[in-house]
């Protein structure tokens, strides 16, 4: 008898401990379809920035094919080391191309400008809580 209650609570625990991995597993890919979902916010936007600096600063264009370029390896990235290593690379450039538009007193001006700003900067901070969950 007592070897059946044994067992009995050994399969309960068994069970019990699958379920947990399993909703681990779970909560772990929902994390990672997060952050995908605004790294592609980020990835959508990222055009409309460089087309709005480029109307304004045409001869950076090295800077602005940067960009594109960063956004390119970004996307194609595969596994979360890589991708990593991509956004951190998009992120340089990025900030290179606010610096280059710093330098565009009329572009700064334009409402356009400081909405794509604005909101790139929402999606980072989304992005940021989503890695930190």
């Amino acid at each position: 008898m007592w070897q059946l209650l044994i067992i009995a609570v050994i399969v309960v625990a068994a069970v019990m401990s699958y379920n947990s991995l399993v909703r681990l597993r779970e909560t772990g890919d929902a994390a990672w379809a997060d952050i995908d979902v605004q790294l592609k916010r980020r990835h959508d936007l990222i055009p409309n920035v460089v087309e709005t600096v480029k109307g304004y600063a045409s001869h950076e264009r090295e800077t602005l094919e940067g960009v594109v370029g960063a956004r390119s390896g970004s996307m194609s990235a595969q596994g979360p080391a890589a991708k990593a290593r991509a956004e951190r690379m998009l992120a340089g450039a990025m900030k290179s191309l606010f610096a280059l538009a710093e330098a565009y007193p009329a572009l700064q001006a334009t409402s356009g400008f400081r909405d794509l700003q604005g909101t790139l900067g929402e999606i980072e901070g989304q992005l940021s809580q989503a890695r930190q969950y």
